[in-house]
């Protein structure tokens, strides 16, 4: 199975006349990216490496080893910055990073398997989870505390309650 990568940021765009970068920063504090020095491109290649750097407001503004001038930084606009998963601290009780859900089992609040977790994606709207039975296509479901109210990694499960459907057909 390929490494788990975790999105941490995204090239905003130059910063600037002299190559300097603004990534919009996913991490509490955004100085943890320059932390990773070297941040990934979405299949695992490398994307930028870090040099030099500071914070404004949710921001990180540095330089990165790649980009000498404006439009060099211009052109990366809209490139997604992503570290392996083992490079994260890890989470506080009780809490978990999305990219854990992958894999785990979806299940009927009966306990009954629904199936895999396959991926966590948010279009614009929240998260959803995207949960691929045994036999036939993949579903959707929102990711809130209301249809997911039971995440136990440990136990590798999630509990899913879907919205009220017909018991005998299969979720949309």
């Amino acid at each position: 199975m390929a490494q788990a990568l975790i999105l941490v940021g995204r090239v905003a765009g130059a910063f600037g006349v002299k190559g300097e970068l603004r990534i919009s920063a996913y991490t509490e504090d955004p100085m943890a990216l320059l932390g990773y020095r070297v941040l990934l491109r979405e299949g695992g290649e490398a994307g930028l490496t870090l040099e030099s750097g500071r914070a404004q407001k949710k921001d990180f503004i540095g330089r990165a080893k790649e980009v000498a001038t404006r439009e060099e930084a211009e052109r990366l606009r809209g490139l997604r910055l992503y570290v392996p998963r083992e490079r994260l601290p890890e989470p506080e009780e009780d809490e978990f990073y999305l990219a854990d859900l992958v894999g785990l089992e979806a299940r009927s609040p009966g306990g009954e398997a629904l199936g895999r977790i396959r991926s966590v994606q948010d279009f614009g709207a929240g998260d959803l989870l995207e949960i691929a039975p045994e036999r036939g296509p993949t579903w959707w479901i929102a990711f809130t505390k209301e249809t997911a109210p039971v995440v136990d990694i440990a136990g590798g499960f999630v509990t899913v309650v879907r919205p009220d459907e017909d018991a005998d057909e299969p979720p949309r």
